[in-house]
This record gives structure tokens, sequence and C-alpha cells, in this order.
């Protein structure tokens, strides 16, 4: 088996100076103690979508144009999460607008480009996530539900249309890997009623690999160093660097200690952002 760590990919040089001062610009504009994050969230996205009516007054606009205007501001929109019973209201109000920004960013023509999408959703979950540790890497469509109850460690990496559903709580460790498709849990309904909810903590310790399509019920923990096979669902806890796959998911093969702790260092991460090493692992579906 080859070893392949991520390479780099350069841009042109104009291009990634734009691009540099574009997220310094909106790292600035977050930061502003006094910035309206719903405002700000709605400039973004005119610039985005519809830079023609960044200047426009909405009510000069047809219909069918005023009501596509409004998409652009979260104040018009509704999302799931707002309708949970246990929803922190105050909380959600500051997180709402960069959600939505991160959502409507993953739908533009910028989203599906990577050299701009892993540094933009960065920046919102440093400021979204209870805790966002370093290199903190997403791939397009990632959702998560309330974003304030996610903590993460550092060198985790979540790819494409991966569910975060931190409505109990989530803690993903340091080097955590979840591949495409997958779901994270942390409620689960009464079958009788589904009004009854639980909301059990889910815990992924240091160095866990979620793959392909998998789910993560709520209230598992799976511990260090264990891996979930593609499209299993884990509905206990894991033992410490044990892969289980089936559904529901079992142990079926233990890594080797001496194999992990013989891997090779960590080499060079060209989307860390900023020329640090990271865990090859953190960087593969």
């Amino acid at each position: 088996m080859a070893f392949l760590p991520l390479r780099p990919v350069p841009l042109p040089g104009e291009t990634d100076q734009r691009y540099g001062r574009w997220l310094d610009s909106v790292r600035e504009r977050l930061d502003d103690p006094g910035v309206d994050r719903n405002q700000l969230c709605r400039q973004i996205l005119t610039g985005l979508y519809l830079p023609g009516l960044a200047g426009v007054d909405p009510d000069t606009l047809d219909l069918d144009a005023r009501v596509l205007v409004d998409q652009l501001d979260p104040r018009n929109v509704t999302l799931e999460p707002e309708y949970y019973r246990e929803l922190d209201v105050t909380r959600y109000a500051r997180v709402k607008p960069l959600l939505w920004l991160w959502e409507m960013f993953d739908r533009s023509p910028a989203g599906e480009n990577t050299a701009l999408g892993v540094p933009f959703r960065r920046l919102l979950a440093e400021r979204v996530f209870r805790r966002c540790g370093h290199n903190f890497k997403a791939f397009p469509y990632v959702r998560v539900s309330f974003g304030y109850n996610l903590e993460v460690g550092d060198d985790v990496v979540v790819h494409r249309h991966v569910l975060l559903d931190d409505r109990g709580g989530i803690r993903l460790g340091n080097g955590v890997s979840i591949s495409d498709f997958t779901n994270v849990y942390s409620h689960t309904h009464d079958i009788v009623d589904g009004r009854e909810v639980l909301t059990p903590e889910t815990v992924v310790d240091d160095g866990v690999r979620i793959t392909y399509h998998a789910t993560i019920l709520a209230g598992a923990h799976v511990r260090r160093d264990s891996m979930v096979g593609a499209m299993a669902v884990l509905t206990k806890d894991t033992e410490e660097r044990w892969v289980y796959v089936g559904i529901p998911a079992r142990p079926v093969k233990e890594k080797s200690a001496a194999a992990l702790a013989a891997r090779p260092p960590s080499s060079h991460d060209p989307l860390a952002g900023d020329g640090v090493t990271a865990p090859d692992e953190a960087g593969e579906g």
C-alpha cells in the first residue's frame, strides 16, 4: 500500500492574494464587536449570488425577485433546529447567521472551491462551535444542528454531506476523520411518541476514523483509535483500537498497537493554511 500524503495545489498568485484579502475582510467584519451578523450574512450572500442588486431597494423588485432576495437574510429564514424545544434561543441567535452563511456559501459557485471553502468554513466554525481546535477542515455540505454544542479538537476533517447532530452535544477528539455521507447523532426519540426526546452526548475520541455512509447513534462513545466501517450503524460504545462493521456494528479486527506506534510522522498539510504539519490520516476520507 502506497504512502500518499496530500499534495500542494497552487493557485495563480493574484487569485490566491484575492482570496486571502476576502477571507481577511470576512474575519475582520465578524470580529467587529458592533457587527450585526444578520446584515453581514446578507451582504456577503448578496455579493456571492446577486452582486447587481447590492445597492437596489428590495421594495422596488417584483414579488418573485423579492422572495429570492429574502433568502439572503437569515432573519427571513427559519431552520429546522429552531423548532426544537430544547433550543437555547439566545445562543442560537448568535450562530444562526453564520450557519446560514455556511449553508448558502456551499450552494454558491464558490462552494466547491476547496482552496477557498476550507478556510472559509474554518473561520465560521471557530465562531460557531463551543470549541474548534487547530486546522479544522470541512468540505461541502456539512450540516450541524445547533452548532454551539459541538467541541472539535485539532486536525479534525469532516468530508462531504456529513450530518453532525449536536442537539445533545458532540465531542470530536484530535485527529478524527469523518468520511462522506456519515451521520453522527446526539438525540433519539421514544418509539411510541416521537415528542419524547433524549439528548445524550456523543463522544468520538482521538484518532478515530468513521468511514463512508456510517451512522453513529446518540450517546455512543467511539474510543481512541477505533474505526467504524463503511455503512455500519454503531449503537453502543467501542473498545480502543478495534474496527467495527455491520448493522448493528460489531468488532471484527483489532489494530496493532505496534503498528499505530510505527506510523510515519506528520507531514505537510497544504490545507492547513499556515504551513503546519498534521497527521496524514486527518486528510483522508
